[in-house]
């Protein structure tokens, strides 16, 4: 399939780019019009599968147009490919690019500008880097005729986790190391990325994947694509991605405290999290936000059942539940992870997809306010039920597994009853709707089937 982007020429124009919306900053708008980012996905470098299209179109149909590409060429399943060519004796030239790798990218970006997806790119990932990945990697100096090792201050082996931070690869700008030999090469390889990507209306950027780095780190690179934007005439909407589970930790300000840097935030971290703790955690942030309000995206949640996390909870209950939370707490955007550590786009997220953009229908997401401190909520038990409302109008009740709770609705015009409409998420369909009586202080009784359901709860 060939395309051009849209916004091609002239690109920079900006009711066209994917930007924060103008009515709402919590939200993103795209082509003009605001957009509710919903998504999953079979891989994380999604660019580099051979089913692509295929992959797309299931997307679209179940009422996604949100995903992730981290730019890793790991060799993870045999169909990856390198950023660069190899000579004859089968090292890395890191002057020369490979151009299927390139093509691959460009066709991911021509077929979700087509289809109104939008694509986050994390330009650099910590496990590429890294453990067995480094020792095919072509910035390792044993695999490339650029640099020895003496040269770039990098080693043949780095078999840590990269969660301790050990790798020098991530120290090579001027505030930390200022290694200009590996440098002069990740910035050849990031301009690459750009020279694609700034092409199209459709992209935003994170620097790391789950980084626990330097923040100078991310901060040259940031600074290096505004550069490069700016030069384009282009405007890009930039994150910092911590490893930090806890999101309200301070490890997460250099991204919370520098709007002027970072034009939205990504806690897709705070997935790790179950239960109430994720949604205390995820409204903390939203409140932190509050003085100068950004989408706040969410990447990837993790929760599977084939998941190496499912002793502590993060199973497939779990993924579809913080998806949920999400939801109904304000997330600009919310995608499952991939397998085996996420849903994916396999049956139970297509179903919970589809739900989404049904409730999206009939509720007007883009303008309610998540209830932080479950202040409208009665008889309420632990991790029972969320509610998000569009003050006198609208209430959305999300119940995990189903219960009763009692709802203040005593900011509607008072009436004597509500209309009660119940979505069953795991079937994608509504329940039939019920008038429900509004008692003498205001409250509303609000019983759920088992099972995941919202409960909508209107005029």
């Amino acid at each position: 399939m060939t395309t051009t982007a849209r916004g091609d020429e002239g690109a920079g124009a900006s009711e066209n780019r994917i930007q924060p919306w103008t009515k709402n900053p919590r939200f993103w708008q795209f082509r003009g019009e605001p957009v509710w980012l919903l998504g999953g996905s079979v891989k994380d470098n999604l660019f580099q599968i051979p089913d692509l299209q295929t992959q797309l179109d299931l997307l679209v149909s179940v009422g996604g147009n949100y995903i992730r590409n981290t730019m890793s060429d790991r060799p993870d399943q045999g169909f990856e490919i390198k950023a660069f060519a190899q000579t004859e004796e089968g090292r890395y030239d890191l002057t020369v690019w490979k151009e299927a790798y390139w093509q691959r990218f460009e066709s991911l970006l021509q077929l979700t500008s087509a289809r109104d997806i939008i694509v986050q790119i994390e330009l650099w990932d910590r496990f590429d880097h890294s453990q067995g990945n480094w020792e095919s990697d072509p910035f390792n100096p044993t695999n490339n005729v650029n640099y020895s090792e003496e040269e770039s201050g990098l080693a043949a082996e780095y078999p840590q986790h990269p969660g301790g931070n050990k790798q020098p690869f991530f120290y090579t700008v001027p505030e930390l190391a200022d290694n200009q030999v590996v440098l002069a090469f990740q910035r050849a390889f990031i301009d690459k990325v750009l020279s694609y990507s700034l092409r199209f209306d459709n992209v935003l950027y994170c620097m790391d994947n789950e980084t626990s780095g330097d923040p100078a780190w991310g901060r040259y690179w940031a600074e290096h694509v505004r550069q490069r934007a700016a030069e384009a005439g282009v405007r890009v909407e930039l994150t910092q991605m911590w490893d930090q589970w806890d999101v309200s930790h301070e490890t997460h300000r250099p991204t919370f405290d520098h709007p002027e840097l970072y034009s939205f935030v990504d806690i897709a971290q705070n997935s790790h999290n179950p239960g109430q703790l994720n949604w205390e955690r995820a409204q903390w942030v939203r409140a932190y936000l509050s003085s100068q309000p950004r989408p706040m995206n969410s990447t990837k949640i993790y929760g599977a059942d084939t998941s190496k996390w499912t002793d502590r909870g993060v199973d497939a209950e779990h993924g579809e539940q913080t998806f949920w939370r999400n939801l109904i707490g304000g997330f600009a955007s919310s995608r499952f992870h991939r397998p085996p550590s996420g849903l994916g786009l396999g049956t139970v997220a297509q179903a919970n997809l589809r739900s989404a953009r049904m409730l999206q229908q009939h509720f007007d997401v883009l303008h309610a306010v998540p209830d932080s401190d479950m202040a409208l909520l009665r008889d309420r038990t632990d991790n029972e039920a969320y509610v998000t409302r569009v003050p006198q109008r609208q209430f959305a009740v999300y119940f995990p597994d189903g219960g009763d709770v009692r709802l203040d609705v005593s900011d509607v015009e008072r009436t004597e009853s509500l209309t009660v409409i119940v979505l069953d998420i795991g079937a994608s369909r509504w329940l039939e709707p019920a008038s429900v009586p509004v008692d003498d202080a205001g409250l509303l009784q609000l019983t759920s089937p088992p099972g995941p359901h919202v409960v909508l709860v209107t005029q």
